[in-house]
């Protein structure tokens, strides 16, 4: 008797969720360069050919936590209240992150959390790989700037710049938490941060004195 797909399609995403966590917690342990496939394979109790199905690489066993966030700034803007501006959606989204201890942001101090920032950022394929979570992050961004009446040079612009301040804002939320200070401490200055780069978005470089730009 043929399964509903509904069933089918839990049952792939509870191994795909098998796979990669299990993949993360061997590589916390021995290292990301140290464990093969075959070793995530024969962990996982799956063959090579079905881990390659639901990871084409051995970096996505890792960056697909990052894939549900590359388009999150789109989102944003589609979804903010009639009349919002969508500079202003993203910086309450952003402030709204902080607040949530959300690890996309930085300001998280879980162990875990922590320690997989840390493998991501220390390897040098992933951190690159990463990049590429960047730049489609940008192409969406850049798209919904678009349906909403920016010109196509303002949006790209205006895009690229979004989504590499919010990725340096996590960046500094999280090396300050690797220099040991905790997330309480630092949310004051990550808010303070966040809204000072949103008004830098927001007004340009236009009220610093000159001898400083």
């Amino acid at each position: 008797m043929t399964e509903p797909m509904g069933l089918r399609e839990r049952k792939k995403v509870r191994l795909r969720e098998t796979i990669a966590a299990t993949a993360i917690r061997m590589f916390l342990e021995a290292g990301f360069d140290q464990v093969s496939i075959t070793d995530i394979a024969r962990a996982a109790e799956v063959s090579r050919r079905t881990l390659f199905a639901y990871f084409p690489t051995k970096e996505d066993l890792v960056l697909q936590r990052f894939a549900d966030h590359e388009d999150e700034a789109a989102r944003t803007v589609r979804a903010r209240r009639s009349g919002q501006p969508p500079l202003d959606a993203l910086r309450e989204a952003q402030l709204d992150a902080l607040r949530r201890r959300d690890p996309n942001s930085g300001l998280n101090d879980d162990p875990e959390i922590m320690a997989f920032l840390c493998l991501v950022s220390g390897t040098e394929t992933l951190a690159a790989r990463l990049l590429r979570y960047t730049a489609r992050g940008v192409d969406t961004l850049a798209d919904a700037l678009r349906e909403n009446g920016f010109d196509g040079l303002t949006a790209r612009l205006t895009a690229a710049q979004v989504i590499v301040v919010q990725r340096e804002l996590a960046l500094m939320n999280h090396q300050s938490l690797v220099d040991g200070e905790s997330a309480a401490d630092r949310y004051p200055e990550a808010i303070r941060a966040t809204n000072h780069a949103f008004d830098l978005l927001r007004d340009g470089l236009e009220f610093l004195p000159t001898d400083r730009i």
